[in-house]
């Protein structure tokens, strides 16, 4: 598939972007019983929006167990963010704002995408993108709730469990899931990364670091705690 550049793309950008700070924004300096309703009102709208895309899969004849099945990672974290969203768990929250901010959010800056707006395609893919998004810094910086100690462990073994699942259901499809196969058509990180399965690899690596790098203010922040807090 082409890459989506351009005007269209920085737009949409901008817009998502627009609408993600409002949010958080409102959530960190206006809490209250209606960030509940919100909440859930995204997570509706990530479920719905991630049904629908089957839904158009079946009705255009297109759906297919090589790519259709609900293993990528933003198939996945959709549906968990949608759970942390309506329940706040602090697991589910963690993978929402690791796999979210350190994955989904490529998928808007490199989209995988050959539809323009305001074709169907163009507004599921960046909805469900730009949801996922939102609603892992509207649970963390909005509503404060921070990753534990020990998430970064938690969410790379966990995402290794997901790879292992993918890599089967690959050989068992002959799909690409998680990219594990090939890397996607359009520009991305990958390409700086080598042939495979070398960028598999430096993929790992990557996600290791960026991990690390988006726990860092948190863990600062619990060591300020630990060293301030009164001993016996």
């Amino acid at each position: 598939m082409a890459s989506l550049i351009g005007v269209e793309h920085l737009v949409t950008l901008g817009v998502t972007a627009i609408a993600i700070a409002l949010l958080v924004t409102a959530a960190r300096l206006r809490p209250g019983r209606w960030t509940l309703a919100a909440g859930r009102t995204l997570a509706l709208v990530i479920l719905v929006n991630e049904c629908g895309w089957w839904v158009w899969l079946a009705a255009h004849h297109l759906w297919s167990a090589s790519y259709a099945l609900p293993l990528q990672l933003c198939d996945v974290v959709a549906f968990v963010s949608a759970a942390a969203l309506w329940s706040r768990r602090p697991l589910l929250v963690e993978l929402t704002y690791f796999w979210g901010l350190a994955g989904t959010a490529n998928g808007l800056i490199s989209p995988d995408l050959q539809d323009h707006f305001p074709g169907y395609v163009f507004l599921q893919y960046f909805i469900a993108h730009g949801a996922i998004v939102a609603a892992a810094l509207f649970l963390v910086i909005g509503l404060r709730i921070s990753p534990r100690p020990g998430s970064v462990r938690r969410v790379l073994v966990l995402t290794l469990a997901l790879a292992a699942l993918d890599a089967g259901a690959n050989l068992v499809t002959g799909g690409n899931y998680m990219y594990l196969r090939q890397k996607p058509e359009v520009p991305n990180l990958l390409d700086f990364m080598g042939p495979w399965p070398w960028y598999v690899v430096s993929a790992a690596g990557l996600a290791v670091v960026i991990f690390f790098c988006l726990d860092l203010p948190f863990a600062w922040r619990r060591e300020l705690k630990s060293r301030n807090a009164p001993s016996c």
